[in-house]
C-alpha cells in the first residue's frame, strides 16, 4: 500500500516538474518580437516584412509594445493587389503605406480568448469591428482552422488574417500634382510662400519642426494666420518672441498637426482626431467647419505631403503654460478666444482604395 502511495507521489511530481517545465521552455522560446513571426515564417509574409522594412516600422513593431497584430498573408496581399491592379512595386512605394500597417495593429496583447464584439481602435486612429463569434476582423477571417492564431511573442501576439484591412480614409490615387498639372509644394513650402502665415513659418523654425512637416507625412494642417497669431499674442499680453521663445511651442504646433491626410469631405460631426502633440481636438460642421472654436476659413490646399486648412484663431492645448502672471486661454473654454497653431487631422493620403463590398 505503503509502495503505491509511493509511486503514485512520484508521479504526481513527475507531472508536475513536466507540466512546469513544457510551459517554461514554450516561455523561454517565445519570438522576440511580433516581427519575428513574420520574419521566421518563412514564405508566409513576406509581402508583409518588406512593407514593414519600407515603410520604417521594424523597430518599432520591435519595441516593448505590447502590440495585437493581424497579420495579412502573402495571399491576402496578393489578392489586394490584383484587385487594385498594381504591383506589389506601386504599394510598397505608396506614400501613405505606413498607415495602411498601422491599421493593423491595436495597442495591448489580446489573445483569441479575450476577443470581444465591438469596435476596437488601431494605433492609426481608425477603428476596425471584430466578430468575436466568427473570429473576423472586419470583413477578414483569422485563420483558425490552421491554428495561425495566438501567435505570441514577448512583445505581444500574432493573429493572421486572409485579407489587408483597408481604412475607410484610404484612396489609391494620392496625386503629386495639382489640378493644372503643377508639382504640388510641401506644407512648409506653401506656408513660405504665404506672407499670411510668416509668423507661423517663424513658429515652425524656432521649434524646429520644418523638417518634420517637410517630411512624407501625410499631414493634415490647421493653419492660423498671422492675425490669429496677433490675437492670441494680446489675449497673453505677450510679444511674439516671447511665443517663440517658449519652452512649450512645439507642444503648441505639434497640437495642430495629426498623421495623415484629411480633406473637408472627411470631417465628421463630433470627429475627435488625435494630435501627435497627444491630445485630441473636436470638429463642428454646424453653421460652418470649426476645430475647437476656431474656424476654417480656408479648406483643401493640397500640398505633396497632406493638406493645410486656414484658421481664424491659434488652438491652444490644456497643457500649455505661459509666464505664470499671464493667464492663457484655453480653447475649449466657452467666452475665451479660440486659437489654432500649425498643422492637425490625419486620416490618410495615401489611401488604398476602399474594399469593395
Amino acid at each position: 500500500m505503503k509502495k503505491n502511495q509511493l509511486l503514485s507521489g512520484l508521479l504526481v511530481v513527475v507531472l508536475l516538474v513536466f507540466s512546469f517545465g513544457g510551459a517554461a521552455f514554450a516561455d523561454a522560446h517565445l519570438a522576440e518580437t511580433v516581427v519575428d513571426i513574420a520574419v521566421d515564417t518563412e514564405g508566409e509574409f513576406d509581402i508583409l516584412v518588406a512593407a514593414l522594412t519600407e515603410a520604417g516600422l521594424v523597430d518599432t513593431l520591435k519595441g516593448e509594445g505590447p502590440f495585437t497584430v493581424f497579420a495579412p498573408t502573402d495571399a491576402a496581399f496578393e489578392a489586394l493587389l490584383a484587385e487594385l491592379e498594381i504591383e506589389a512595386a506601386d504599394l510598397l512605394a505608396h506614400p501613405q503605406l505606413e498607415q495602411v500597417l498601422l491599421y493593423h495593429v491595436v495597442a495591448g496583447k489580446v489573445m483569441s480568448g479575450d476577443l470581444e464584439d465591438g469596435e476596437v481602435e488601431t494605433v492609426l486612429g481608425e477603428n476596425v469591428t471584430i466578430d468575436a463569434t466568427l473570429f473576423t476582423v472586419n470583413d477578414a477571417e483569422i485563420l483558425v482552422a490552421e491554428e495561425l492564431f495566438d501567435l505570441e511573442a514577448e512583445n505581444g501576439v500574432v493573429h493572421v488574417i486572409n485579407e489587408v484591412l483597408v481604412p475607410d480614409v484610404f484612396e489609391l490615387d494620392y496625386s503629386e500634382e495639382d489640378e493644372n498639372g503643377e508639382e504640388l509644394q510641401s506644407i512648409v513650402e506653401i506656408a513660405q510662400g504665404d506672407e499670411n502665415f510668416s509668423i507661423l513659418v517663424e513658429a515652425l523654425i524656432a521649434a524646429d519642426l520644418v523638417e518634420t512637416l517637410q517630411g512624407d507625412g501625410p499631414f493634415t494642417v490647421f493653419a492660423p494666420t498671422n492675425d490669429a497669431f496677433a490675437a492670441l499674442l494680446e489675449a497673453l499680453e505677450i510679444e511674439k518672441e516671447d511665443l517663440l521663445a517658449h519652452p512649450d511651442l512645439a507642444d503648441v504646433l505639434l497640437y495642430h498637426v495629426v498623421s495623415g491626410a484629411v480633406f473637408s469631405t472627411d470631417l465628421e460631426e463630433g470627429m475627435e482626431p488625435e494630435t501627435v502633440q497627444g491630445e485630441k481636438l473636436m470638429i463642428s460642421l454646424e453653421d460652418g467647419v470649426f476645430v475647437n472654436e476656431s474656424e476654417v476659413t480656408t479648406a483643401d490646399i493640397e500640398a505633396s505631403n497632406g493638406v493645410i486648412h486656414v484658421i481664424d484663431a491659434v488652438l491652444v492645448p490644456d497643457a500649455f503654460g505661459a509666464e505664470e502672471e499671464a493667464e492663457v486661454p484655453q480653447t475649449g473654454d466657452i467666452g475665451m478666444i479660440p486659437f489654432v497653431l500649425a498643422g492637425a487631422a490625419g486620416i490618410s493620403g495615401l489611401w488604398i482604395a476602399k474594399k469593395r463590398k
